[in-house]
């Protein structure tokens, strides 16, 4: 059986969030490959994950033998974090881009699941796994475009994901999504429809490609 783990970080409910409206079409989509499999659902907006902390990450560098009460309890909260993604066969997240890069929230979920010696480093326990990565933005950050030096988040979560992780990294990128809601891009309206229409599409594609 299948299990799929999804994961939403952005602060809009999904009929105002770009990013929850593709990753919803894209579970739609696996869920019709695998009508028996499970879905591991994260709401980082709605129930945020603990920021790390000292004791949790100085814990991942001790045995459990020398944890203190404190780095014990703390420890074991990235453990079932850890343990929802070692499980899972595949991996979506919504992420848009606030102010240049990922949420807060969606950082302090990969920094609790990034462990050097586990997830993380020469082991990866996750290696191959697919992540697909909905990144959303208000404007457009494509090669070529004048904002593209400020392009952090697919920068960032491909270092992550690709390589400390090692997992089979995929993106979708609906861009200009603020376009109907800017007047200054208005002018912008056709071209959000059809990224928004082509993020869309990949995302079924990918579901059904993912599922074969």
């Amino acid at each position: 059986m299948a299990t799929l783990l999804h994961i939403d970080s952005s602060a809009f409910p999904t009929e105002a969030s770009a990013s929850r409206a593709v990753t919803a079409a894209f579970r739609s989509h696996w869920q019709e490959q695998h009508p028996d499999g499970t879905i591991v659902y994260r709401d980082l907006a709605a129930e945020p994950v603990p920021h790390i902390t000292a004791d949790a990450h100085t814990a991942g560098f001790a045995g459990p033998d020398s944890h203190t009460p404190e780095q014990a309890a703390a420890f074991a909260g990235r453990v079932r974090l850890i343990e929802e993604l070692e499980a899972a066969d595949a991996v979506l997240i919504g992420a848009p881009m606030y102010n240049f890069a990922i949420p807060s929230t969606l950082k302090a979920w990969l920094d609790n699941v990034i462990l050097v010696g586990r997830t993380a480093g020469e082991t990866q326990s996750v290696k191959g796994t697919p992540v697909i990565v909905v990144a959303s933005r208000g404007g457009s950050y494509a090669p070529g475009t004048p904002r593209e030096p400020y392009e952090y988040v697919q920068n960032y979560l491909t270092a992550v994901f690709a390589d400390f992780l090692g997992m089979e990294l995929e993106f979708i990128v609906p861009e200009l999504t603020m376009a109907p809601h800017n007047p200054a891009m208005a002018e912008l309206v056709t071209l959000f429809e059809a990224s928004r229409d082509r993020a869309l599409e990949e995302a079924a594609e990918k579901a059904k490609r993912l599922a074969a």
